[in-house]
């Protein structure tokens, strides 16, 4: 299994992510799986690093008679190594990021939208994350981008679906369960192993809120519904990424979430022969 998600990547942040990694075992064997635990925590890992590994370890795994596959996760992740977008590393620009660091996130976030097309709120959500891309934008229209030695990839595209009353619920029934599991003391661990609140709100969701909570600008009861709200918007974008996929040529197969983990399997298998 090859992960497609942006933030498992991250050494211990683990609940806040969703790693399940007890999980990754089938009739008692353990599933190898990749791309999980690559970056300490603190890091800004990007698209170009992910697309970068995924090649090494898609050819990996060819190369042992496998088949890969790719979970997840992130719908820009997924559709860069599937459509083998052409991507460049961009170094820090400290000239840049000092002439931009004054300026406010609304204007920020206007400099990034004459620059580029924003596809979803978490691209503007922070001055960190805008600088950076207001930063690769910049050196985008500045350098050719050249494409890497990349690999023919045949996919066939499955989905879980969820009527929205029900998704909802399981939001719901799994973010307390993360609390309770947890997730509260894992955000507290990594801000005293000496890794900044900018840092962790940087990523967003439950290490955005959940910080903000310990740091003492908001209050418990309003860090559960500020997060809980907020996942059900990145719901909605994820959704809205993968429909502008299927829009764009790439099929998506949809598969009841509620049905039996066999009956799923049974329908990818099926489908995959085919």
């Amino acid at each position: 299994m090859i992960s497609a998600d942006s933030r498992q990547v991250y050494r211990g942040m683990d609940i806040g992510t969703g790693k399940d990694i007890d999980d990754y075992v089938v009739n008692g064997i353990p599933v190898p799986y990749h791309l999980i635990d690559i970056a300490d925590a603190g890091y800004k890992y990007n698209v170009f690093e992910y697309q970068r590994d995924f090649i090494r370890v898609f050819k990996d795994v060819l190369q042992r008679g496998k088949l890969p596959v790719l979970c997840g996760g992130s719908g820009l992740y997924i559709e860069a190594v599937l459509k083998g977008y052409e991507l460049m590393e961009v170094p820090p620009d400290v000239a840049l990021r000092k002439e931009l660091e004054n300026k406010s996130l609304e204007e920020l976030s206007a400099l990034l939208a004459s620059l580029k097309k924003l596809h979803n709120v978490s691209e503007i959500d922070t001055k960190k994350r805008v600088i950076r891309a207001i930063e690769i934008e910049m050196f985008y229209k500045k350098n050719l981008r050249t494409q890497p030695d990349y690999p023919e990839i045949k996919s066939i595209l499955f989905g879980i679906s969820f009527d929205r009353k029900v998704q909802r619920k399981r939001i719901a029934e799994r973010l307390k369960q993360r609390m309770e599991n947890g997730m509260i003391e894992e955000v507290d661990r990594l801000l005293k192993s000496g890794i900044s609140s900018a840092d962790l709100i940087y990523y967003g969701l439950e290490y955005k809120f959940i910080t903000q909570y310990l740091t003492g600008l908001i209050r418990y009861d309003e860090m559960f519904r500020l997060l809980e709200t907020a996942i059900h918007q990145f719901l909605k974008r994820q959704d809205t990424w993968f429909r502008k996929m299927e829009r764009n040529g790439m099929k998506i197969h949809w598969i009841d979430g509620t049905l039996p983990t066999e009956s799923k399997m049974e329908i990818i298998l099926s489908r995959y022969k085919k």
